[in-house]
């Protein structure tokens, strides 16, 4: 339930929900397809200095630290102008 501009309230049935979660998730998965094919387009993805890569005979241990802080800083600042809107 919410409550409209008019001053009524107005329930949205359990499918409009499920209708609206589903179209979200699919815009979300649209989304992680793109970046997955444009990410092959830079190749420094992954392989900044700091990045972790230890590789022996039969394990290679592969952490990407200093791309996931740079991810998360270029994150945290498209969320914080779109926040102040």
């Amino acid at each position: 339930m919410y409550l409209q501009r008019t001053g009524t309230i107005r329930e949205e049935t359990k499918e409009k929900i499920m209708g609206k979660t589903l179209i979200f998730f699919g815009i979300v998965l649209i989304a992680l397809g793109t970046l997955f094919i444009l990410a092959q387009k830079f190749p420094w993805i992954g392989r900044l200095p700091g990045d972790i890569c230890i590789k022996k005979e039969n394990f290679t241990f592969w952490f990407p630290i200093t791309t996931s802080i740079l991810i998360s800083i270029i994150l945290s600042v498209i969320l914080i102008f779109l926040g102040k809107r």
